[in-house]
C-alpha cells in the first residue's frame, strides 16, 4: 500500500493545534489531531449538502449562498451544478493554508471551481461575516465542524448556540435556509433549531456518492 505523505501544515487561529494536509497517490486527507476532517473519497454528504438546500430553494433568481469553509470543495462544486449563472456564492474560510492548498496540491480535486464568476473567497470568519449580513442570503450551509460543537476551533460553538442560531436567522432572508452538516445526530441542536423559531428537516445522507459508508446528518431550518 502507497504510505501517507504529509505536504502542509497549519496551526489553527487559536493555537490550539494543526492541520495537516496528507497525500496518498491521488487521495488527499485533512487531519486535526488523530481527527480527519474529510478525505477527497468520501464527498457524498457533502455534496448533498448543497443539492439539498438547492432543491428546497428552486430555480429562483439571483441566489446568494453563503458556505463556511471551504474544505475540499465538494459543497461548492455541488452548488454551482445547481444553480443558475446570476447566483452569488460566497466561501468564508478561516485558514489561509486551506485556500492555498485548494489552488495548490488539490488543484485537481477543486478542478477549477474557485474561478467561476459566482465565486468569491474570503478568508474570514464565518460567524463574523453572518453577524454582519443582515437579510442578505438565501442560504447558509455550515461545514466548519464535525458537527454542531466547535472541534476545529472551540471558538466555532457560538455557531451553534441561541445567540448563533439568532445572527444566522437574521442573517437569511424569508425563506432563506440554514444547512447544517454534521458527522452524526445531535438532538439537542434539533430543538435549538426549534427554538430559534426555525422550521427544522434532517435528513441522513451517505458519505459516498455511491450510497455507502458512514451515515451522517444534515439539517435543513428554513427560517419562517
Amino acid at each position: 500500500m502507497i504510505p501517507w505523505t504529509i505536504l502542509d501544515s497549519a496551526p489553527l487561529p487559536d493555537g490550539s493545534g494543526d492541520l495537516r494536509l496528507k497525500q496518498r497517490g491521488s487521495e488527499f486527507s485533512i487531519m486535526l489531531g488523530s481527527n480527519e476532517l474529510m478525505n477527497s473519497r468520501l464527498s457524498g454528504s457533502e455534496e448533498a449538502l448543497a443539492k439539498l438546500v438547492c432543491e428546497r430553494l428552486g430555480p429562483s433568481a439571483r441566489i446568494k449562498m453563503l458556505i463556511g469553509g471551504l474544505g475540499m470543495g465538494f459543497t461548492l462544486r455541488a452548488a454551482l451544478s445547481q444553480l443558475r449563472q446570476d447566483a452569488q456564492v460566497e466561501v468564508a474560510e478561516l485558514i489561509p493554508a486551506v485556500v492555498d492548498w485548494a489552488r495548490g496540491p488539490m488543484a485537481p480535486v477543486f478542478a477549477g471551481c474557485l474561478d467561476d464568476p459566482r465565486v468569491q473567497v474570503t478568508v474570514a470568519d464565518v460567524a463574523g461575516v453572518i453577524a454582519q449580513s443582515k437579510g442578505r442570503y438565501d442560504a447558509i450551509l455550515l461545514d466548519v465542524d464535525n458537527g454542531p460543537e466547535g472541534l476545529t476551533v472551540a471558538g466555532n460553538d457560538r455557531l451553534y448556540g441561541a445567540e448563533g442560531l439568532q445572527a444566522a436567522k437574521a442573517a437569511l432572508r424569508p425563506g432563506g435556509i440554514l444547512a447544517v452538516w454534521s458527522s452524526g445526530p445531535d438532538h439537542g441542536f434539533t430543538r435549538r433549531l426549534k427554538g430559534a423559531g426555525f422550521a427544522t428537516e434532517e435528513v441522513t445522507a451517505r458519505a459516498r456518492r455511491t450510497g455507502g459508508g458512514a451515515r451522517h446528518v444534515i439539517w435543513l431550518a428554513r427560517r419562517i
